[in-house]
């Protein structure tokens, strides 16, 4: 799918959009611990746990039965987004390539309501620069879909 030309970006909380009703997206992990919950801790996926305290059993769960991809939670409408395949380890671009691909073809199958909010991906604790994954989300996602970042 051939994405928009400039990504649109906003400055701000992206929990402040998620209590205005709307759809986040989580970066995460594939690692699961041996209780069965994936790890979340840092950054967004943390503010998420702290939040839903069952999301990371949860995406453990969904880890163990479908792999490291994107999961919707609805009743949270939250969506994840993983970057990593374990959590000490630097983002993947490929693999967020390839989660942005499955995040665009979930929401159109879900008919999910837009706008949909995504911090910049890999670029806090997955040690990524935004100049190398800017591209990548901007060859995917389109006007649907806005980064947010504090």
């Amino acid at each position: 799918m051939e994405g928009i030309e400039k990504l649109k970006e906003v400055q701000g909380d992206i929990w402040d959009y998620h209590k205005q009703g709307h759809w986040i997206v989580i970066t995460t992990n594939g690692f699961v611990k041996k209780n069965g919950e994936c790890v979340m801790g840092r950054g967004v996926a943390a503010q998420a746990k702290s939040r839903f305290p069952d999301l990371p059993s949860l995406l453990g769960t969904w880890i163990k039965e479908s792999g490291n991809q994107i999961a919707l939670f609805g009743h949270y409408r939250i969506a994840t987004f993983p970057v990593k395949r374990n959590w000490w380890e630097k983002a993947s671009l490929s693999l967020i390539e390839a989660s942005c691909a499955q995040l665009v073809n979930l929401v159109d199958l879900a008919h999910l309501e837009t706008p949909i909010y995504i911090v910049r991906p890999g670029c806090g604790n997955g040690l990524l620069d935004w100049k190398d994954v800017k591209p990548i989300l901007e060859r995917y996602l389109d006007d649907r879909f806005i980064i947010c970042q504090k």
